[in-house]
């Protein structure tokens, strides 16, 4: 680097002339990356070119460091500007850069790059660099420095799968006439940071760009050849791009001196008018090199002493600047805890508003459940009142059916005893010999009266002795322990019933009743049953049986011989017994006497029996 500000130096001490063309550079580094990994090489590299372009004599250098995307953009529109009167326009830039479906895009510090479709948002295209050194007329140049490693890339969610995400950057064809665009690495390859304080291609541009009277594209192919040395051609820059025929210096070659040597003293004062111009502290240093004593050797010094006082000042500037830096960030910190502990508070507060409102949520709902088990018991006891009131109704609706039951009876009674009364009457008036001289029927009326006062028969005692009357008078032998005949009535029977005070044959009564007493009360049954054909409850089945004609056939052949023989009459009030014990008989029944020999009418005392028997 020395050297070549020496030779810088040397060699422009009579060329004045050829600085009249004006110079503008750009130089922006990107370090500080927001979300990626910072890199340490892009600030110092911006650093060390900015500081060539100014030691090389360019009327204005701008270096710029860790840009966001709207300093970037607008970096470059104040450069535009700068190039409009400018014959040479330079824009270095060092940091990430990426491509993506064949287009170069150069990342500012806060890109994210979360999708592919973010680069068009968060980056700047390199066509906007191009844009912006389009005016100058005689050269425009950009340098990228942005082939390395892309982290963004690796992270970064397609859009769509067929779009093409490269490794550095693509190639790039120039339209616009002298105009180059110098990688770091050609394209499809990335470049390295190095272990150096600057990157190797950063490092061999100083040493060739200001090499006076080098045309550039000589320049490039030594840096090229280069950075393959320091890399172990492992990288290798590329140039897109092409200049006219005539050789092109960066910095201007020193012109042939004509006429009579000029004056040692005038040289002298013209090197330091030109380092007094460059005013750094290498030239400074490289004309008292050049020039150990002397007048100019004293003032050269006394620049050096100043450059040596002003980094003093900056350094002291810039420990104050870091020390106000930390106390901000101390101050933010504080701020930020304060924020933290405020947030916590109201994050507290809320819970606790939260549990508060919960526990008053319980308790409503304690108080609801409680209103709820209050209106059920309620209504629970209604239910019960209401059931009480049923069942007292009931009761005093079975007493008042008991009374009329036991009031018709003592009635029947009453009218029974006063036809005993009247017929005993008779009785006592016609002598006992005479007896057989009644007819069958009033005979048979007598009986059947008999046979009614004591339980044994339901029908009206009208004298017909019918199959119902013989029922009745083999009920009254079952029960009584007789064993008359039933075919007939006679007057022994008479006697024999007449001898009972009271019931004997149990009461009878119709479907639907039950004996209770001397009265028939209806059967109750609970909901959801009935009462059988058996007097029984039984539970009420949801779905009836479908008959079949299979089924329906033999029903029909019963009806139909049913209707076709001879109707036979029924006992009401009846009742059927055998070993199981005694029922009423069943509606649509009557009883037959079963066991008796040929000729015999009546069932004979052993072994006749009666059976039920149904239509």
């Amino acid at each position: 680097m020395l050297r070549v500000l020496i030779a810088l130096l040397l060699t422009s001490f009579t060329c004045g002339a050829a600085f009249a063309e004006k110079r503008v550079a750009l130089v922006i580094g990107n370090s500080a990356y927001k979300s990626a990994p910072r890199l340490t090489n892009p600030v110092n590299d911006a650093t060390l070119v900015g500081g060539m372009f100014k030691s090389a004599g360019f009327d204005n250098v701008d270096v710029r460091l860790d840009l966001n995307a709207a300093d970037m953009r607008r970096s470059l529109r104040e450069f535009a500007g700068k190039t409009r009167d400018a014959e040479v326009a330079v824009i270095y830039y060092a940091g990430h850069g990426i491509e993506l479906d064949g287009t170069n895009y150069l990342i500012p510090t806060d890109a994210a790059l979360e999708t592919d479709g973010d680069v068009l948002d968060e980056t700047v295209a390199l066509d906007r660099a191009l844009f912006a050194v389009e005016s100058a007329k005689q050269l425009r140049l950009v340098i990228l420095d942005a082939c390395r490693d892309n982290p963004f890339a690796k992270t970064m969610k397609r859009t769509m799968a067929s779009r093409a995400i490269g490794r550095g950057l693509a190639k790039v064809e120039p339209t616009s006439p002298n105009t180059m665009i110098a990688f770091a690495a050609k394209a499809g390859s990335t470049a390295s940071d190095g272990d150096a304080k600057n990157s190797p291609f950063a490092a061999a541009l100083v040493e060739r760009l200001p090499t006076p009277g080098l045309d550039l594209g000589k320049a490039f192919r030594f840096v090229r050849d280069d950075v393959l040395k320091a890399t172990g051609n492992k990288q290798e820059p590329f140039v897109y791009g092409s200049l006219g025929g005539d050789d092109l210096a960066l910095v201007p070659a020193k012109p042939v001196a004509a006429g009579p040597q000029a004056n040692p003293d005038s040289e002298i004062r013209r090197a330091y008018e030109l380092a007094l111009q460059l005013g750094t502290r290498e030239v400074w240093a490289a004309f008292l090199n050049r020039y150990p004593s002397g007048f100019y050797t004293d003032l050269a010094k006394a620049q050096l002493n100043r450059i040596a006082a002003e980094d003093a000042r900056a350094a002291a500037a810039e420990k104050v600047r870091q020390a106000e830096e930390e106390k901000a960030r101390l101050v933010a910190e504080r701020a930020k805890k304060a924020e933290q502990d405020k947030a916590g508070a109201a994050a507290k507060a809320a819970e606790d508003a939260r549990l508060a409102a919960e526990k008053a949520k319980q308790i409503e709902e304690a108080k609801a459940a409680a209103a709820e088990q209050r209106r059920k018991d309620a209504e629970a006891a209604v239910a019960k009142a209401l059931a009480d009131k049923q069942a007292a109704e009931k009761v005093l609706a079975d007493k008042v059916a008991s009374d009329k039951a036991a009031a018709d009876l003592a009635a029947k009674q009453a009218a029974d005893a006063k036809a005993r009364e009247s017929e005993q009457k008779v009785a006592a008036v016609t002598p006992t010999s005479s007896q057989p001289s009644l007819s069958p029927q009033e005979t048979a009326k007598l009986v059947q009266s008999e046979l009614r006062r004591v339980g044994c028969l339901a029908a009206a005692a009208d004298g017909d002795w019918n199959a119902t009357s013989q029922r009745s008078l083999t009920l009254f032998n079952k029960y009584a322990g007789t064993k008359f005949d039933a075919k007939q009535a006679s007057f022994d029977a008479l006697d024999a019933i007449k001898a009972k005070p009271g019931r004997v044959c149990p009461l009878v009564c119709d479907r639907g009743f039950k004996a209770d007493g001397d009265a028939c009360v209806k059967i109750a049954c609970r909901i959801g049953y009935r009462v059988n054909d058996d007097n029984e409850c039984e539970k009420i089945q949801d779905k009836k049986p479908v008959a079949t004609r299979e089924d329906a056939k033999p029903r029909d052949d019963a009806r139909k011989k049913v209707e076709s023989s001879p109707a036979k009459p029924q006992a009401t009030g009846q009742m059927f017994c055998n070993n199981a014990g005694c029922r009423s008989v069943r509606p649509g029944c009557h009883l037959e006497a079963t066991g008796m020999k040929p000729g015999q009418s009546t069932p004979s005392s052993s072994g006749a029996s009666s059976v039920e028997i149904c239509n």
